[in-house]
């Protein structure tokens, strides 16, 4: 009898790493994605944190206004704070004067800040004494109504 021509036996080759199953990509695709849900959920709630506070804040010195000249300071900082809470630090920070009051009415449309009881806070907490024709009041209603319209999702 003869021998058989038998071969050897052939392993399979390895499989390759590339392109990866279906799964991967699904995985890959979801952690994008939740990472990205994640950034806009965190930015949203430090947003809404941070008008919300400037809104407790804004109503506590409505309550006690005190000085005049420590108010308009005092109403300043708070709405410059509030901006570089919700957009960047380097478009808000170094704002002032019409700068800073055109960048408050960018946010509304009637330009309130440059034109009217908002036109206090380019220069008057500068000053060593508060102006004589500030209306408090409408001061207030204005940046509460500022402070509303940062809230809404741009």
């Amino acid at each position: 009898m003869e021998p058989l021509p038998l071969k050897d036996i052939h392993l399979p080759e390895t499989i390759g790493w590339w392109p990866p199953a279906p799964g991967w990509w699904l995985a890959a695709v979801l952690l994008v994605l939740s990472m990205l849900a994640v950034r806009y959920a965190y930015r949203r709630l430090t947003r809404k944190t941070a008008i919300n506070r400037a809104q407790t804040l804004l109503k506590q010195l409505r309550q006690h206004p005190g000085d005049p000249l420590q108010t308009l300071t005092t109403v300043s900082a708070l709405l410059r704070r509030a901006a570089i809470s919700t957009d960047t630090r380097d478009g808000v920070a170094g704002l002032r004067g019409q700068a800073w009051l055109d960048y408050l009415d960018s946010k509304l449309p009637d330009a309130p800040f440059s034109r009217g009881a908002g036109r206090c806070l380019a220069d008057a907490h500068y000053r060593p004494t508060a102006p004589e024709h500030i209306d408090l009041e409408a001061l207030f209603a204005l940046c509460e109504r500022w402070l509303k319209q940062q809230g809404k999702p741009s």
